[in-house]
């Protein structure tokens, strides 16, 4: 097994809580005012956010990672590559994850750049996530949905291309056109820095990334439903004429780890309902808006997704029901996860160490329990089903 911290770096305040009405449509994404932001107490919260992930690496985290999102108190990284950079400087020995670039809604010949300087920085420690964005990205950015799954794809090939074959060369395609492709620096790790694919769940997505081999990662999603997206991941690897190493299936999921099981479903209460209920809900439409995903998909991922983000009423107890989060003593948490590892196959996790309004004392304090009494005991755990073989894939 392999873990990294992950952490959103949200701005959860009295004011966002109180400012995010109990019915949707209003949320937290896009169109909550940034009269909220006080840029003083943001400079206290990147500081302290950047010390958290950095102890994470120091406690035994095999790595940590970030993301991007635009325009929201969810999550205050609108470039996770500037994130990257300063965590590149505090943690000189493991791998930084950024999950990922949005390479659908920005240039990717400077997202390609901008890794593979990364990349270089950290002497060949990132790992390059790739997502789609969600659909408030395109309200963000004014750019139709329908155009996403092309230009992802595009987008990818041409940073691939950018990051392994020698320049110049030109790049003409349909939502892109470069004359000179000539990618400086290069980044260590070749031909390219490892590529992840986070992903709500849609079949195409899981498809692409079986046939390109890369780790997929299921974000926010029902314990059941997780089981059954792993399957269809190793079916489409067998497809595809290999099978799916356990590294290549991950999820990220907020865990907290008390002193006892009493004490730590106490304490997490009013961060997870904060979170659930504040920072995560909004309009599926725009979550997903027309176009976004394929019909097919559309019904699949909508349907699990909208009783999760179209309203504000999450009690603690139907999240823990239904494995969207993991909490309790080490001991429960141990067990919980070995099941979910076990359920899934998976062998790539990434806890949120920190979510909504945990302070800085109850994160550290969860990082340190996760790095002291879980990970020792889970790092050499392998599903039943792969408990023969041992090779990471390359």
């Amino acid at each position: 097994m392999r873990f990294l911290a992950f952490h959103l770096m949200p701005y959860a305040t009295p004011e966002v809580g109180e400012a995010v009405p109990k019915s949707v449509p209003e949320s937290a994404w896009v169109t909550l005012s940034n009269r909220l932001y006080d840029p003083a107490k943001g400079v206290e919260l990147y500081k302290r956010y950047l010390d958290e992930l950095t102890y994470a690496a120091e406690v035994g985290f095999d790595g940590v990672s970030v993301n991007e999102h635009h325009q929201n108190a969810y999550g205050t990284m609108p470039n996770p590559n500037i994130i990257a950079s300063a965590l590149v400087q505090r943690i000189p020995d493991k791998q930084i994850a950024i999950l990922g670039n949005a390479i659908s809604i920005h240039n990717p010949l400077l997202i390609a750049e901008q890794v593979a300087m990364l990349d270089v920085l950290s002497g060949g420690r990132v790992l390059s996530g790739f997502v789609r964005g969600i659909g408030f990205e395109y309200s963000t950015f004014g750019l139709n949905p329908n155009d996403s799954r092309e230009r992802f794809h595009e987008a990818h090939d041409l940073i691939v291309d950018a990051w392994s074959k020698p320049g110049p060369f030109p790049w003409y395609g349909k939502h892109f056109h470069f004359d000179y492709v000539n990618t400086w620096p290069r980044p260590v790790q070749q031909p390219h820095p490892p590529i992840w694919i986070p992903s709500q769940g849609s079949a195409e997505t899981v498809d692409w990334t079986a046939q390109h081999r890369y780790v997929y990662l299921q974000t926010f999603t029902k314990e059941d439903r997780l089981v059954a997206i792993a399957e269809e991941f190793r079916e489409a690897a067998r497809r595809y004429g290999y099978t799916a190493h356990p590294e290549q299936i991950g999820c990220a999921m907020p865990v907290y780890v008390g002193e006892t099981d009493e004490s730590a479903r106490e304490e997490y209460r009013p961060h997870v309902e904060y979170f659930f209920n504040r920072l995560l809900t909004g309009p599926v439409p725009m979550w997903f808006p027309p176009g976004y995903l394929t019909d097919a998909s559309h019904q699949r991922v909508t349907k699990t997704k909208s009783e999760l983000f179209s309203h504000n009423d999450h009690t603690f107890e139907e999240m823990e029901r239904d494995g969207l989060v993991v909490v309790g003593s080490p001991d429960t948490v141990v067990r919980r996860l070995e099941e979910l590892f076990e359920r899934t196959g998976m062998g790539t996790f990434l806890p949120f160490v920190q979510i909504a309004t945990m302070d800085h004392r109850m994160t550290m304090a969860n990082i340190r329990r996760l790095g002291e009494h879980v990970l020792p005991r889970l790092r050499d755990f392998v599903p039943t089903r792969y408990a023969e073989e041992r090779r990471v894939p390359s």
